[in-house]
C-alpha cells in the first residue's frame, strides 16, 4: 500500500477534470459541482480503483457518470437551456476578430449534442486515445469514432456557413451513368 499515494494522485488530475466538467456542463457552478461529486465518488470508491489502470480515465468515467446522472434527474426541464440562451444573447460581441472567431467556435462546440461534445472534448482537448475515451464514456471505440466524425462534420459545416440543424446531406451515387470513365 506504500505505492497507493503515488498512483492515486487525484489532485494531479484536477485540471483535466475541471476542463471536462466545464465542457460537459457548459461551464459555471455546475462544472464545479460535477468535479466535487466526482471527487466524492472517487474517494468513496477508491478501493475499487485498480492500480494497473489509468487514473485519469477512471476519474473521467466517474465524472461522465455524474453528468449523466444529473441529466436523468433533470429530464424534461428546460430552465437551464433558457438561462444559457438569455445570457448569450445579452453578451456584447468582442471587438477583436480572433475573440469573435473563438466565440463562434465555442458556440458551435457547445451546440453539439452532449455525446458528441463529450467524445470530442476527451480526444481533442484532453488528449485521450479513442480507447481511453471509450472507456471513460462506457461505449465501444467505434461509437467514439462515430461521434467524433459527426462532431467534426458539424463543426466543419459551421465553418462553411451551413447551420448545424440544417437538412441532412444528400448522398451522391458513385459509379452511375453520369460519371466520366
Amino acid at each position: 500500500m506504500s505505492d497507493t499515494p503515488d498512483r492515486f494522485d487525484v489532485l494531479a488530475e484536477l485540471g483535466a477534470l475541471r476542463r471536462y466538467a466545464g465542457s460537459l456542463s457548459r461551464g459555471g457552478e455546475e462544472a464545479e459541482d460535477l468535479v466535487h461529486d466526482t471527487l466524492v465518488r472517487a474517494y468513496e470508491r477508491r478501493a475499487t480503483f485498480r492500480h494497473d489502470r489509468n487514473l485519469r480515465v477512471w476519474l473521467m468515467s466517474i465524472l461522465h457518470n455524474c453528468f449523466i446522472d444529473r441529466l436523468r434527474r433533470r429530464r424534461g426541464e428546460t430552465a437551464g437551456a433558457t438561462r444559457v440562451a438569455e445570457v448569450s444573447e445579452t453578451a456584447a460581441p468582442a471587438a477583436q476578430e480572433h475573440s469573435v472567431r473563438l466565440a463562434e467556435v465555442r458556440e458551435a462546440f457547445l451546440a453539439l449534442p452532449d455525446d458528441q461534445r463529450a467524445a470530442l472534448h476527451l480526444v481533442a482537448i484532453e488528449g485521450l486515445t479513442y480507447a481511453e475515451a471509450a472507456a471513460s464514456l462506457g461505449v465501444p471505440v467505434g461509437t467514439v469514432m462515430s461521434r467524433l466524425a459527426r462532431a467534426r462534420a458539424a463543426l466543419r459545416a459551421v465553418e462553411d456557413g451551413t447551420p448545424l440543424s440544417g437538412p441532412a446531406p444528400r448522398l451522391r451515387i458513385v459509379g452511375g451513368n453520369d460519371e466520366p470513365h
